[in-house]
């Protein structure tokens, strides 16, 4: 513990990934909800084209490439919005289905951002500032910077008070849409602000835990939180305190070992909350199922031996 306030690295990688957990376990909800899982991780994927895209324009205006979150998220955001864009545009002008259409685009945006992520590592000549840039498919926290932490709060500060702001709107929208296009709400802005909220909720997690493993950060401490309640409020703020209590352990935890990068190590405790939730939530838990089943079947019984 006394490790944390001495050393100034842990304490910007624990208060950033712990300020992404809250962040896209918040937002995470409405995608959960909306059954959107399958959209974040396109867009997941998708922002690793944007940082290869704006790593190669940093590198041709100053001559050595940028990983900074301030040049890389800005990227990333772009790729996620347009992947959502073509996805729409996609849909409105051919047959495919949803699922089809969002399983190209991942596979149009990742493969391109693959390939240019290779192209980089392989260059002639060297691209000064290129070592590294394969951490972004998997995390690394302990490169992150005060500036970075900068970029992550402000990101989610903005994206949580749009999702404040608007709780009505997306609460309406999210259990009933078609009600909500009857009473004259513009849907269409209403689903486009919160894709946007979900979209910079994944991307300022990809230093951390990376374009692969984002999404499980999205959804998982939602799924967990839901165990618990079945009121959207509550159900919010529980995502955000899994999300924030997910990224601040496996931050710590990872730097607690050697060689273990914090990515995964997020993943898995989030993982593990999960199960714990749905194991030991007092109404939805397996536990308490199996009790609630159990006096049923007693109820029946004594029910059928009176009737004897």
């Amino acid at each position: 513990m006394l490790e944390f306030f001495s050393d100034h690295t842990l304490r910007t990688v624990f208060l950033g990934t712990a300020g992404i957990g809250a962040v896209s376990g918040a937002v995470g909800c409405f995608a959960y909800l909306r059954r959107q899982s399958l959209i974040g991780d396109v867009v997941a994927h998708s922002s690793l084209l944007g940082i290869m895209v704006f790593f190669l324009t940093s590198y041709l205006v100053t001559g050595k490439g940028s990983k900074s979150l301030v040049v890389l998220i800005p990227g990333a955001l772009l790729a996620g919005v347009a992947s959502l864009l073509l996805t729409r545009w996609i849909l409105s002008h051919t047959r495919l289905k949803p699922d089809s259409a969002l399983g190209v685009m991942l596979a149009i945006f990742f493969g391109s951002g693959i390939l240019l992520l290779r192209w980089t590592q392989r260059a002639t000549p060297n691209i000064p500032g290129k070592r590294g840039l394969e951490d972004y498919l998997f995390g690394m926290a302990a490169a992150m910077t005060r500036s970075d932490l900068w970029m992550i709060g402000i990101l989610g500060v903005l994206s949580i008070a749009v999702m404040l702001l608007m709780w009505k709107e997306f609460k309406l929208f999210t259990f009933d849409p078609v009600f909500a296009q009857s009473t004259g709400l513009k849907t269409t802005w209403i689903d486009t602000w919160m894709l946007l909220i979900m979209v910079v909720g994944i991307v300022i997690g990809i230093q951390s835990v990376g374009v692969v493993l984002m999404i499980a950060l999205l959804v998982t401490p939602a799924s967990s939180a839901r165990q618990w309640t079945g009121h959207l409020g509550t159900m919010v703020l529980l995502a955000a305190i899994f999300g924030g209590i997910c990224g601040g352990a496996g931050s710590i935890l990872s730097a607690s070992f050697s060689n273990v990068p914090t990515g995964p190590v997020i993943v898995l405790v989030a993982t593990a909350l999960f199960a714990v939730s749905l194991t030991l939530a007092p109404k939805r838990g397996l536990i308490a199922r199996l009790i609630k089943r159990r006096k049923l079947e007693r109820s029946a019984e004594v029910a059928a031996g009176g009737e004897r």
